[in-house]
């Protein structure tokens, strides 16, 4: 009967959150965000992201590919498991799909445009890693988030399930975000980190809902806007900065009734 009644609150494939839970949820998002801001307060100008060297490069490459294959094989695993104990039924539609993949689009198309005084190897690699990066902005603390509550649970372990398919999953998310040292562009500046606050900060409000998935138009709304967000925070890396001539000081004025300069010979106005 329990089971039965907690199937009938799944909206999707994960339970939502809801007493005491949602709230400290709620917390602990808030507080995450508030020491965003007052990092990104303390962020006085642009930094660059480390360059990797020839090795490296080779050691990230490597260590990506190793982290896809190693969650296909665990997510195969995990499938196998779900139908082992008849738990494997018609996924629900996710409404977001359309959402990430229009994100990921303009985010491409803005870099290449926002690269525009870069080469064309440049400005393709860089669009490139930040349509890559930006999902993973938003996935790696959501799948903090639903990790120990995804649905249905399969036996006789749910916990170790879980880690056997999440573990391989941060592992392609941080391997990644990794790719943005590739880029010669990206910066981490204060609007990144703001950006990327803000997102928690609409997660915050998206727990107080009990973090539901997105069935409905309350956390639909709190997903796509957190999605934009994460996006945002992405493209931020990948902005121009202002040029130095921009921020130089302007041409000392001489004072009234300072000595001026004699004019050559026929250069008189």
């Amino acid at each position: 009967m329990r089971e039965l009644a907690v199937t009938k609150t799944v909206d999707g494939t994960w339970v939502s959150y809801s007493g005491t839970a949602r709230i400290d949820l709620a917390i602990v998002l808030v507080a995450v965000a508030a020491g965003m801001v007052c990092a990104g307060t303390r962020l006085r100008r642009p930094v660059r992201l480390p360059r990797p060297g020839q090795t490296a490069t080779a050691i990230l490459v490597v260590a990506w590919l190793f982290a896809i294959i190693a969650f296909l094989a665990c997510a195969a695993r995990y499938v196998s498991a779900m139908r082992q104990h008849h738990l494997l039924h018609a996924l629900p539609p996710h409404p977001i799909t359309p959402v990430t993949a229009a994100c990921a689009v303009v985010i491409f198309v803005t870099i290449l445009i926002a690269a525009r005084s870069h080469g064309w190897p440049v400005r393709l690699a860089s669009a490139a890693v930040g349509a890559m990066a930006a999902p993973m902005v938003f996935e790696f603390p959501f799948d903090l988030i639903v990790m120990a509550r995804t649905y249905p649970p399969i036996p006789p372990d749910p916990a170790l399930y879980r880690l056997l398919f999440f573990a391989p999953l941060f592992l392609v998310e941080f391997a990644t975000l990794s790719f943005l040292a590739f880029a010669p562009m990206a910066r981490l500046t204060r609007a990144t980190v703001f950006c990327f606050a803000l997102m928690l900060a609409v997660f915050a409000g998206w727990a107080l809902s009990g973090f539901a998935f997105p069935a409905k138009p309350g956390p639909f709304a709190f997903n796509v806007l957190s999605k934009i967000l994460a996006f945002a925070t992405a493209l931020t890396l990948f902005l121009p900065q202002r040029s130095q001539a921009s921020t130089s000081p302007p041409a000392a004025v001489p004072e009234p009734g300072a000595s001026q300069p004699a004019q050559l010979p026929g250069r008189g106005a």
